[in-house]
């Protein structure tokens, strides 16, 4: 490990971090509220480490090799959440609390402990849509964008940091220019999405603010009430075109608008394979609620929902616990799949899903002819054996990682239902969950809430870039 060049981009990375306390300052500033001092505070001291830690190692800027990419990331993730922490433990909440909320905001989990939001400051309300924001589309590729004008390089921290069929490919021929890319993307979409939600009827700061979780497919709000508390058909469109835009890939949206080519929208098979889930599960939904006798929902809470949680984004529009049950679980299957690969999104993602269903139905053919030769094609890409059988790879750590961490917050004491949304929504990086879960994650216990903090990196990271630090292999030379 090289870890002087390790704790050179760590340091640049954290002090980077630390300049996103400065939004907050200023909203306390224009609101007076009183939690400046909290934020200015938090300022000073991750701004400090970062720069100690900088000035100990900036003679040690050398390119870092994919095991150090690995490790940094990890490590980054970490010490985002518990530097993002510090602001809520100075407030008064719990450390296991005030490291669940960062976690879950940097995560863009979206899972809250905080009940009652109205009552907090709006500098602390913002502060929590920005970590999402931060999260979103991972501050590790900001950092790639500035890293090459130090002189550090950080191509591996690329590769490791995009997910899914952005894995290997580069939008852009150098990665700096592929990072920019990126992220400017997605800060014109956070600030169509603020300006339609303005106006659609809320006020500016509820736009920006709930902009900063549609975008990065969070689900964080201002209101206990999320996007159901301004009961407005046109806000709630607004959302959903946003989840949706936030849920297809980046490298769609790049070839669309950077490549002026957007039919590449109409034949991608990953998008479309996307739709016919939304689809598909909102007609589940819809049968139903139309074949239950207790209490219904209506059309248009049942499509939000859909988009909402399908997207793992998390927001609520209305009391779901009055639905039939088999619609919260219909749902929370669907965010088991959830968004398109190269998205902000959580979940297995639309395209390994789409390429394990493609796998097994050819297996199947092959038993009925065994000496037939068969490709494995999606769309127009023929997907190698290795590639399909990596995918079940993934899903088979996937679920028995599901499974110890269900079983973990079932002996810490909750009850079943609620362990097995609670670790849905976390690892999918959903949020609200079922049960005693479904409003917020108050009553969980610290050891439970230690358990979900978990399952949040864990998805987040996309479980392999985590899991691949407890192998002995790793740590040999």
């Amino acid at each position: 490990m090289n870890f002087k060049p390790l704790l050179n981009l760590f340091s640049i990375l954290v002090i980077l971090f630390s300049f996103s306390f400065i939004f907050p300052i200023i909203v306390s500033l224009i609101y007076k509220d009183a939690a400046i001092t909290i934020f200015i505070r938090t300022f000073l001291i991750v701004f400090v480490i970062g720069f100690i830690g900088w000035l100990v190692s900036r003679k040690h800027n050398e390119d870092l090799n994919q095991k150090d990419g690995f490790l940094i990331i990890t490590l980054f993730w970490l010490v985002l959440s518990v530097a993002g922490s510090i602001p809520f433990v100075l407030s008064g909440m719990s450390y296991m609390d005030a490291f669940f909320e960062a976690m879950s905001g940097i995560t863009t989990t979206g899972a809250t402990v905080i009940s009652n939001l109205q009552s907090l400051p709006e500098s602390m309300l913002l502060y929590r849509q920005l970590l999402q924001w931060m999260g979103g589309m991972g501050l590790i590729v900001l950092a790639i964008a500035v890293m090459p004008l130090l002189g550090i390089g950080g191509g591996q921290l690329y590769k490791t940091e995009i997910p899914g069929a952005m894995n290997d490919q580069k939008l852009t021929p150098r990665i700096k220019e592929t990072a920019q890319a990126l992220w400017l993307l997605y800060l014109v979409l956070t600030i169509l999405c603020a300006f339609f939600y303005f106006l659609a009827g809320m006020s500016a700061f509820d736009a920006i603010a709930h902009s900063l979780s549609t975008v990065s497919i969070g689900g964080f709000s201002t209101y206990d009430q999320s996007i159901g508390h301004f009961n407005n058909g046109l806000i709630e469109a607004v959302c959903v075109v946003f989840m949706l835009l936030s849920a297809l890939s980046f490298a769609l949206h790049y070839a669309a608008f950077y490549m002026k080519r957007p039919l590449k929208y109409f034949y991608d098979p990953e998008l479309r394979f996307f739709f016919s889930i939304l689809l598909l599960i909102f007609a589940s939904a819809m049968l139903i609620n139309y074949l239950s006798i207790s209490e219904g929902a209506t059309a248009r809470e049942l499509l939000f929902h859909t988009v909402s949680i399908v997207t793992t984004t998390g927001f609520t529009i209305g009391d779901s616990s009055q639905w039939n049950p088999s619609i919260g679980f219909l749902l929370l299957i669907g965010a088991f799949i959830g968004a398109c690969s190269g998205s902000v999104g959580g979940g297995i993602k639309s395209w390994r899903v789409l390429i394990m269903i493609n796998y097994a139905y050819i297996n199947l053919k092959k038993m009925i002819h065994p000496s037939a030769v068969i490709s494995l094609k999606i769309g127009t890409k023929n997907v190698e054996n290795d590639v399909a059988a990596s995918v079940w790879g993934f899903f088979s750590i996937y679920v028995i990682s599901f499974m110890i961490l269900l079983l973990g917050l079932v002996v810490s004491g909750l009850d079943f239902e609620s362990s097995f949304s609670a670790i849905g929504a976390c690892l999918n990086n959903l949020g609200p969950g079922l049960g005693s879960v479904a409003q917020t994650y108050e009553g969980v216990s610290p050891v439970g809430k230690g358990i979900l903090a978990f399952a949040m990196i864990l998805g987040r990271l996309e479980i392999f870039t985590l899991l691949v630090l407890f192998t002995p292999m790793f740590w040999k030379r």
